[in-house]
């Protein structure tokens, strides 16, 4: 014991010695340089915007791309981790001023300014070209990727700018500002406005369909459900294309329809401001502040109702408009797969649907027929719903 006492005592010294005089050699006087490189770092402004993302990561859908090395025995070109647990800032989304976004299922798009033309970037699942063609050789087209990739899209102007963005289960809709809507991907049902062949493949394809006008009006919004497509003119009208098993284009009728067509119903005579739909259910809203609804699920017209082929409206004392309240309207709507949202010009959220784990926040797991006020107790500024749960955006009474 006294002999490695000693040694280690007779070591310290030295070794202490040699770190001394190494880090002395390595010690560097910036006093020497005549000059040093200046580096300025860019500023946060408030208008300057950030972009999140979490979630699956697997697929791609998040941009996010940290292969897996090759002595894991994966396949290489995947994701090195499943899930993105906390909001993650994008990279991607810090190098270029994006402004428009939308998710489909387990892809994403993104509208892109950049100094010479806009563009659309996208990244995640391409089994059905919903994100263009994307081939590292001729003959073997990417079904998916892991980081942002442009998108072609024929533009017959560079001056052509993205106004909206809309992806469903495997397709994309572009709007732009003079050149109509584009159309991606999978166009079994009809969801990409054009022509149904059965015999169509849609993976490694490089179609791409544009929709100019709809009856000589000018297209402003659009909207995707799981397969079938909505698109609002000028006007106020709604057309709508794809599967129609569920009555969910609001057409009569419980077929495919290939070519977009005028939806009629209960919003004949309405200017519609907003549709929303995720799956199979539809809500529109009209520049009065009455809701439509049509589709399946609970539409909230009762429990004897769960399938309307065309548009209803939903009675506006269902969101408290009456004789003491007759100013009370509805400004934004949201769909979730089977619970929906409207939100007043007062800030009130009114629920229904399926309430599935609690979505609907009325305390308990009960399916709600008809909207109902949901307790908050905040100015409530607008509302997402997903599979099971719900989000809203709120700011305090004043």
């Amino acid at each position: 014991m006294n002999t490695i006492k000693l040694f280690v005592r007779w070591r310290s010294p030295s070794i202490l010695l040699s770190r001394t005089i190494t880090t002395k050699k390595k010690l560097h006087d910036p006093s020497e340089d005549e000059q040093l490189p200046i580096f300025q770092y860019p500023i946060s402004k408030s208008s300057d915007r950030r972009v999140y993302v979490w979630g699956l990561a697997e697929t791609g859908a998040l941009g996010i791309h940290l292969p897996r090395s090759k002595k894991s025995g994966k396949k290489a070109y995947r994701n090195n981790f499943n899930l993105v647990w906390h909001p993650m800032r994008s990279s991607f989304c810090e190098r270029f001023d994006v402004t428009k976004l939308a998710c489909g299922y387990g892809f994403t798009v993104a509208a892109v300014k950049t100094n010479e033309q806009h563009k659309v970037f996208g990244t995640g699942i391409n089994t059905d070209s919903q994100i263009g063609y994307h081939a590292p050789r001729i003959g073997h087209p990417l079904e998916m990727l892991l980081s942002p990739a442009p998108i072609y899209i024929p533009y017959t102007s560079l001056e052509t700018k993205i106004t909206g963005l809309a992806a469903g289960r495997a397709h994309t809709l572009i709007l732009t500002d003079n050149e109509g809507v584009y159309t991606l991907g999978n166009n079994a049902y009809g969801q990409c406005g054009r022509k149904i062949n059965p015999n169509e493949e849609y993976r490694g394809s490089m179609a791409s369909h544009n929709i100019k006008r709809l009856g000589k009006e000018k297209i402003v919004d659009v909207c995707c459900g799981q397969d079938h497509s909505l698109f609002i003119t000028e006007s106020g009208r709604v057309y709508a294309c794809g599967w129609g098993a569920d009555g969910q284009t609001g057409l009569g009728a419980y077929t495919n329809q290939g070519f977009p067509a005028l939806v009629k119903g209960d919003i004949t005579s309405e200017k519609i401001v907003k549709v929303a739909s995720t799956v199979d259910c539809v809500l529109a809203l009209n520049e009065q502040g009455d809701v439509f609804v049509w589709g399946f699920g609970l539409l909230g017209l009762g429990p004897n109702v769960q399938q309307s082929t065309k548009p209803k409206q939903v009675p506006a004392p269902l969101f408290g408009r009456n004789e003491f309240n007759p100013d009370s309207m509805i400004t934004n709507v949201a769909c979730g797969i089977g619970h929906l949202a409207a939100i007043t010009n007062k800030g009130d959220l009114y629920m229904w649907g399926r309430n599935r784990h609690g979505c609907l926040g009325l305390g308990h797991d009960k399916d709600q027929h008809f909207p109902l006020k949901i307790g908050i107790g905040a100015h409530v500024l607008s509302v997402k719903c997903s599979v099971d749960h719900t989000v809203a955006m709120c700011k305090p009474f004043t």
